[in-house]
C-alpha cells in the first residue's frame, strides 16, 4: 500500500469509529484477522469477533469519541497514537452503567495486508479506565 492508501484506511477507520458504526470498523479488517486487546483478554480471530469488541466500547459508552494523535507509518506496519473519552452510560461489558466519564491515551499497532488490517493489538490502560468510571476502587497511596 503507498503512504496514502494507508493514511486514507486510518481515516476511514477514525471516522468509523466515531460514527460508532461497527460493521464497517469491521469491514475494514481482513477475514483472518487477529485482534489484541484488554477488553477482549485474549487473542479474537476474525470480522464478527472484532466486531463485538467495537461493540462492547460503543454500547458501554454511546458518547465515546476517538482523537488521532499520531499516525506511523512504515511498509505494512502502522502505528496509531489516539485518545478515547466518553461517559459509562450504557454499561461496560455488561456492567451496570456508572455515569462518570473516562480519558485514556490508546495506542493500536497494525499490520495490513491486501488494503485491510490482518492484525491489531492495542496498548492501553485498562485497569486505569476501569479506576476512572467507578468500576475498580484505587488504593490510596
Amino acid at each position: 500500500m503507498t503512504r496514502q492508501e494507508v493514511e486514507s484506511l486510518f481515516k476511514r477507520r477514525m471516522d468509523a469509529q466515531n460514527r460508532h458504526d461497527v460493521v464497517g470498523l469491521s469491514a475494514l479488517y481482513t477475514d483472518d484477522c487477529v485482534l489484541e486487546s484488554p477488553t477482549a483478554g485474549t487473542p479474537v480471530r476474525g470480522a464478527a469477533g472484532i466486531e463485538n469488541v467495537h461493540r462492547a466500547w460503543m454500547t458501554g459508552f454511546p458518547d465515546v469519541v476517538f482523537t488521532s494523535k499520531e499516525l506511523l507509518i512504515d511498509g505494512d506496519r502502522v502505528a496509531q497514537v489516539m485518545e478515547a473519552a466518553g461517559t459509562d452510560t450504557g454499561g461496560f461489558m455488561g456492567l451496570a452503567p456508572t455515569g462518570k466519564a473516562f480519558r485514556t491515551p490508546i495506542v493500536i499497532v497494525c499490520t495490513l495486508r491486501d488494503g485491510k488490517i490482518q492484525h491489531e493489538r492495542r496498548i492501553y490502560d485498562f485497569t486505569g479506565l476501569l479506576i476512572q468510571i467507578g468500576v475498580l476502587k484505587a488504593k490510596p497511596g
